[in-house]
């Protein structure tokens, strides 16, 4: 349940920023239907967990580990300056040790934002940034 909690805290942040970005970005999150206009430059959230784990012998702590990816979809053919740029904006969104909160539940960022090498293809080039993330519980 609580990769869950996690993923809702990241992609609320995420939604709330590129809303009100300028140009905004549309999202395409998981299993949920998307249909990209020509041209356009949008974004895909994925909340991908890394287990579980519990440090303590009476099972009353749980860690949560995993990595965030928000992948920069762009058009092809411009180079990748535009996607290197929304890569920094996602750095300043999800800085290092950022805490997100719901109710008790907290998650912290543990790594810097990362791009991934780019992706090209026959109409898109698509670069992904990701972080390491951790939620202990009690």
């Amino acid at each position: 349940m609580s990769h869950a909690i996690i993923r809702q805290l990241f992609e609320g942040r995420l939604n709330g920023w590129a809303a009100t970005r300028t140009p905004a970005l549309r999202i395409a999150y998981e299993d949920v239907a998307f249909t990209p206009a020509d041209g356009e430059t949008y974004l895909k959230a994925f909340a991908i967990p890394a287990g579980t784990g519990s440090n303590t012998l009476g099972g009353d702590h749980r860690v949560y580990t995993g990595v965030f990816q928000v992948s920069i979809v762009t058009p092809s053919g411009s180079g990748p300056g535009s996607a290197e740029g929304v890569v920094d904006e996602l750095a300043d969104l999800y800085p290092l040790y950022l805490r997100l909160n719901r109710a008790d539940f907290e998650v912290i960022v543990l790594t810097p934002v990362e791009p991934s090498p780019g992706i090209p293809d026959d109409t898109t080039y698509t670069v992904a940034a990701s972080f390491q993330y951790r939620a202990d519980t009690n």
